[in-house]
């Protein structure tokens, strides 16, 4: 049976020639260009996405309840606003 160790070794022989690689000529090329304008792109839509998404929260707040009925008179004299009502639970 043929020693299987002198043919790897005689296979890596062959192929340490092609990893030599030019440190001065590596580029990202168009790979690199494609992933980096696909990450931009996605950044882009979360982005837009988000503000959308921001400017559906209101974020008007509705009076204290531990403030006691002054501090909601005050509050919705200073903001026009009606108080907030309790929701009823259900259940």
């Amino acid at each position: 049976m043929p020693d299987m160790s002198s043919s790897a070794a005689l296979a890596m022989t062959h192929l340490v020639p092609l990893a030599e690689v030019d440190e001065n000529k590596v580029t990202p090329g168009v790979l690199g260009f494609i992933v980096f304008a696909v990450m931009a792109l996605a950044v882009w839509g979360l982005m837009k996405s988000m503000s959308k998404q921001m400017n559906k929260v209101d974020f008007k707040e509705g009076a204290d309840p531990k403030a006691g009925p002054a501090a909601e008179s005050k509050a919705e004299s200073e903001s026009g606003a009606a108080p907030a009502e309790p929701k009823a639970k259900q259940g």
